[in-house]
């Protein structure tokens, strides 16, 4: 008798368990990076922001087709062109089962526009925000704003109680190295939850009981692997430690779709890569002249035509790019094919504008590059490195990793650098804004014009599009002319995965989990 109950027991166990693990879904995700932040207003960069998404959520978001669609607001009205309300929905709870309210969306908005904030530039036209009942929220601009849901839609709401429990009512200043709270633990409304951070190594989300959405994925946790060697990241998702890559090597692209058991999609990403040049600089940090040669013109255009961007879109880049002639990608408001066509490559050009410039024999620079941001970061600049060489630039390269990387660049170190930027608003207005306006604070090239900062004012508050659109043709046209930037490519991201395991892919190169499933 106690054998037969014993049996029982141990069948009834193994039926237990082995019906929760045949229901246990989870997805194994892996990158080159990890997210620089769990503070979801420190650090605006795009790994750290796809983390960030996942556990908080905004007023409005863009769906898997890039609309705005409502979010934590269920509806939104301009009762004139500078007030705003928007009306919350009243079911929204915090994952530790506080209720989400107008108080929430005041604080997450005013801590955004703090001066440690990386995102500070995107709501600058914001003069107020205030709550007008449990539910509603005011939101006034400082003049007419054509672009500010798309702006809010990456401006993500925190729990006032949490952060001021925690000592995290201020963005962790990520420049400075500081560590808080909020910079590595997370407490969101979003449809997971993260349980474990281990910076650089694991971090653990688990669904979120406690979600206002309709669930419409299957998975019970994700965790995020970051893994910086390419190699090494791709064997883990082929011998099946990994489920997917979010940025998966071009070199392996044919080899992984080869394989029975997995899948790659690509698209072309809404992000440009450039090189910048400081031309604030009196003495370049790194050179042997004395002076700055990026203060000329010459030497900048001798530079932009010293780079056969074909060959690297053909031998780098496997054919997975699209040469740039400006800094920002088709669909963008503002882009122009016109305006996206390259100076043409010509090394002896190249050789007499520096000659002209007073630099006949070429100069020494340090060129500072990411090795795990980009799509084949630290071999683009590898090969501009060879390319530059060929007209008497002697370029030393710094490749590293990008938190040291963006942190150095951000506290004014290196002359010559490697930078991408994605346009999340898809409006040109975010690429002046952040990388021309006078001051700003991604503008280390230190370019400065009166009459580009003028129409950045126009794109900012001017509803009528045809005067809205001719400010930022012209604005396009100043800077193309000036070359600020060099600009190199339009990205293509590949994604590679199990094939039981479906993530939609987006132009924006962030995965929502929410829409994803494995089988």
């Amino acid at each position: 008798m106690k054998i037969k109950s014993l049996i029982k027991i141990l069948l009834t166990l193994t039926l237990v368990f082995g019906f929760s693990s045949a229901w246990a879904k989870n997805i194994k995700w892996s990158m080159a990076g990890d997210s620089l932040t769990l503070d979801p207003h420190a650090q605006n960069e795009g790994p750290t922001t796809q983390v960030s998404r996942q556990v908080y959520e905004a007023l409005v978001t863009r769906a898997l087709d890039m609309q705005i669609v409502p979010q934590l607001a269920t509806k939104w009205k301009a009762v004139n062109p500078t007030t705003w309300y928007f009306f919350l929905r009243e079911d929204v709870k915090f994952s530790d089962g506080t209720q989400m309210t107008s108080e929430d969306v005041v604080f997450s908005i005013l801590r955004a526009k703090l001066p440690t904030s990386d995102f500070k530039e995107y709501i600058s036209s914001i003069s107020s925000v205030k709550a007008i009942d449990k539910y509603t929220v005011q939101i006034k601009t400082t003049e007419p704003n054509p672009i500010l849901l798309n702006q809010l839609s990456n401006i993500f709401v925190m729990s006032k109680a949490w952060s001021d429990k925690n000592f995290s009512t201020a963005p962790q200043n990520w420049n400075a190295s500081q560590e808080t709270y909020a910079s590595v633990n997370a407490m969101g409304t979003g449809p997971f939850k993260i349980t474990l951070r281990e910076p650089n190594t694991k971090t653990v989300f688990k669904k979120n009981s406690k979600w206002w959405g309709n669930v419409e994925h299957n998975l019970t946790s994700i965790e995020l692997l970051p893994i910086a060697n390419a190699a090494t990241r791709v064997a883990a998702l082929l011998s099946g430690e990994i489920d997917l890559v979010t940025d998966a090597p071009v070199q392996d692209l044919g080899r992984i779709g080869s394989s029975a058991g997995h899948k790659v999609v690509s698209t072309p990403q809404m992000r440009t890569i450039f090189l910048g040049m400081d031309q604030g600089a009196d003495e370049l940090r790194s050179g042997n002249t004395g002076d700055n040669p990026f203060k000329k013109k010459e030497v900048r255009q001798a530079l932009y035509q010293a780079i056969d961007i074909n060959a690297i879109q053909k031998k780098v880049m496997r054919g997975l790019s699209e040469p740039a002639g400006i800094i920002t990608f088709p669909g963008v408001t503002g882009y122009t094919k016109d305006l996206d066509k390259r100076l043409a490559y010509d090394p002896e050009a190249a050789k007499k504008l520096l000659a002209d410039a007073g630099y006949p024999n070429g100069f020494d620079v340090e060129l500072r590059c990411p090795n795990d941001r980009y799509v084949n970061d630290e071999a683009i600049c590898t090969a501009v490195v060879g390319m530059f060489g060929k007209i008497g630039v002697n370029v030393s390269l710094n490749s590293q990793t990008k938190s040291k990387h963006f942190k150095e660049l951000k506290n004014k170190k290196g002359d010559f650098y490697m930078l991408g930027w994605g346009v999340p608003t898809l409006d040109s207005h975010y690429v002046f804004h952040y990388l021309y306006d006078t001051g700003a604070s991604w503008n280390r090239v230190n370019f400065s014009d009166t009459r580009v900062d003028e129409l950045i004012k126009v794109m900012e508050g001017e509803v009528d599009l045809e005067k809205r659109n001719a400010a930022i043709a012209e604005a396009w046209k100043i800077v193309k002319d000036d070359i600020s930037y060099l600009p190199l490519h339009h990205q293509v991201i590949s994604w590679a995965s199990a094939k039981n395991v479906n993530v939609p892919i987006r132009p924006n190169n962030e995965p929502l989990f929410r829409f994803s499933s494995k089988n």
